[in-house]
């Protein structure tokens, strides 16, 4: 049965308001109390179904706009202003609530059953002496087709000619994957300019001579480790089937000076955000169903997350089953 953490959204996009956004195909409404933890429920109000996301928060509760109505953290009711403080309110008012995790200043929502058991992972070789800029935009792409383009080593000639891809390195020797824990991998590249060589397959090659890996936490988390002092992370939110919130990150731990490393990540966000509009331009003329692709050797890294992917039913039954 599936049950994972996903990172869904950033930190500061709670603050003191209610945040209501779609993720995973629900509407949810994200909110924190006085103490700052953050909660996430439905967006809506068991009574007469208007959007709590729409309401404000008092004395640690989200209150509904119409009536009032206060939900604890928990998703039940505990206050009907209409009949009065002193009314006990029957267990059958009350919303589903949602498992939410922070750190890293992301927030993590459990897509599973039960209660979670371990807190969601983030990339290790990141601490808090970095500093990051970040933007996020909306792609009409479902989630599998988001993260792929990131694990994809053999587009960057192409769509990124002008870019990181100039050099006309279309051959693609491997890469080599290695898998790190159940859900992390790493995977390195050894592309080069085509002049008739053989392609080595990834037995032939040592991922310690690659000048270039990147890593991927499943479910939708992936780095590009640049050098020890700068990365590109992103990660990759289901919207519905069909959308997909991409969050970028530039982490940069270069001066020793976090203010100027702050300084150092903003300028470079044009860039970025040319690099990734790049890979939109084609992503979204994909068609949708990953089922029907033809691979090759050098989508080594696709066909690994797939078969991660597919061994969680419920993830699988939200991204191709009927509805939503």
């Amino acid at each position: 049965m599936s049950s994972m953490w996903f990172a869904v959204l950033s930190s500061n996009e709670v603050r003191r308001k209610p945040v209501g956004v779609r993720r995973l195909g629900r509407d949810l409404v994200f909110w924190r109390d006085s103490l700052g933890k953050v909660y996430a429920l439905e967006d809506f109000c068991v009574h007469r179904r208007a959007r709590l996301s729409a309401g404000k928060v008092i004395n640690d509760r989200i209150q509904c706009p119409f009536h009032g109505f206060e939900y604890d953290g928990n998703g039940r009711v505990r206050l009907i202003p209409a009949l009065g403080k002193n009314y006990k309110v029957p267990d059958r008012f009350r919303v589903n609530s949602y498992p939410v995790y922070e750190k890293n200043n992301i927030i993590w929502l459990w897509f599973g059953e039960g209660e979670p058991e371990k807190e969601p992972k983030f990339f290790d070789d990141i601490d808090e002496d970095f500093a990051y800029a970040e933007f996020r935009e909306l792609w009409n792409v479902p989630f599998p087709r988001a993260v792929e383009n990131q694990l994809d080593v053999m587009h960057l000639p192409f769509v990124h000619r002008t870019t990181i891809g100039r050099g006309n390195r279309t051959l693609v020797h491997g890469p080599v994957v290695k898998w790190i824990d159940e859900d992390s991998f790493i995977f390195y590249v050894f592309n080069e300019v085509d002049r008739g060589q053989r392609v080595k397959r990834p037995e032939e090659l040592s991922g310690e001579e690659s000048r270039v890996y990147l890593e991927f936490i499943f479910p939708n988390l992936w780095q590009n480790h640049i050098s020890e002092g700068t990365r590109v992370v992103a990660f990759f939110v289901p919207v519905d089937r069909q959308k997909t919130m991409i969050y970028l990150r530039f982490y940069v731990k270069m001066t020793g000076l976090k203010p100027v490393d702050s300084i150092i990540a903003r300028l470079s966000m044009p860039l970025n955000r040319i690099i990734l509009h790049q890979d939109r331009r084609v992503v979204e003329t994909q068609e949708r169903d990953i089922r029907k692709d033809v691979l090759v050797q050098g989508d080594l890294p696709i066909m690994e997350f797939r078969k991660r992917l597919y061994k969680e039913k419920k993830l699988i039954d939200f991204l191709f089953g009927g509805g939503q």
